[in-house]
């Protein structure tokens, strides 16, 4: 039993270190699936940014007087947060759909599994290049104090990334195999956007600011918001964010390991 475990971990591990390093696969499929996507539009992607863009426009003043905030410092609040916002829901809601989508490669294709879970994640990232723009109009306009904090930002675009990695092999794993979960994600998705301080901030719960830290959602958004708005470092949201992605490996190997052969028998 225990030679048969190891035996899947090391399939495993080996999948994964082969869909990494498949750098010439991935990356072609995510961007096919955007130029399929927006074939014959002049604009591709960017309709994405100038639908985003709007909605910031439009809910920058609203919210801003709502919450008697300075729109001078909330503006550039609300685009980081929207802009990051959609870049981990949307990259969540289509991870559950990662193994089911490519059913087709899995089944007539010899790659690693994890390619597929990389495809989607690429995608994403392309589109969150994309509303950067929306970002960087904001804080030209309204510009921060600069800071050497600043330098995190790709740092913590990268743990994003990583995180998704493990959650895309853990809920398309699931998809897989309970077809309801997918609705069920996008619903908590759409749920978790109220609940996590995007729109308002964390400081207008007073005292009650634990009910924003415990989320984790909250953590993935400050080690991103702060560089850019050019606050300070959030030590305890960098501490919660990398014992995640530790803790998010772990279980995501453990079940990988286990079920990855029944993967192309549930899709």
């Amino acid at each position: 039993m225990s030679t048969t475990r190891h035996s899947n971990l090391t399939l495993a591990l080996q999948d994964l270190k082969s869909g990494v390093c498949s750098i010439y696969i991935w990356p072609m499929l995510g961007w096919q699936e955007i130029r399929q996507r927006y074939r014959r539009s002049m604009l591709g992607p960017f309709w994405l940014t100038i639908s985003t863009g709007i909605l910031v426009g439009a809910m920058g003043p609203l919210y801003g007087r709502l919450f008697g905030q300075d729109i001078s410092a909330y503006f550039p609040y609300l685009a980081i947060s929207l802009v990051t916002w959609l870049l981990i829901s949307t990259t969540v809601n289509e991870l559950c759909l990662a193994f089911i989508a490519a059913e087709g490669f899995i089944k007539q294709i010899k790659l690693p599994l994890t390619i597929h879970v990389l495809r989607v994640v690429w995608k994403n990232l392309i589109v969150f290049t994309h509303n950067l723009v929306i970002v960087a109009l904001v804080l030209l306009f309204y510009p921060p104090p600069l800071s050497l904090n600043l330098l995190l930002f790709p740092v913590a675009l990268f743990f994003i990334v990583a995180n998704a990695l493990w959650v895309g092999i853990l809920l398309g794993l699931m998809c897989a195999r309970f077809r309801d979960i997918p609705q069920i994600v996008a619903s908590l998705m759409q749920v978790a956007l109220f609940l996590t301080p995007v729109m308002w901030k964390a400081e207008m719960l007073g005292r009650n600011i634990y009910a924003a830290k415990i989320n984790p959602l909250f953590h993935f958004l400050e080690i991103v918001r702060q560089p850019l708005l050019g606050g300070p470092m959030p030590t305890l949201s960098w501490f919660v964010v990398i014992t995640i992605t530790c803790c998010g490996y772990l279980a995501a190997l453990a079940v990988f390991s286990r079920f990855r052969a029944r993967i192309a028998y549930w899709v």
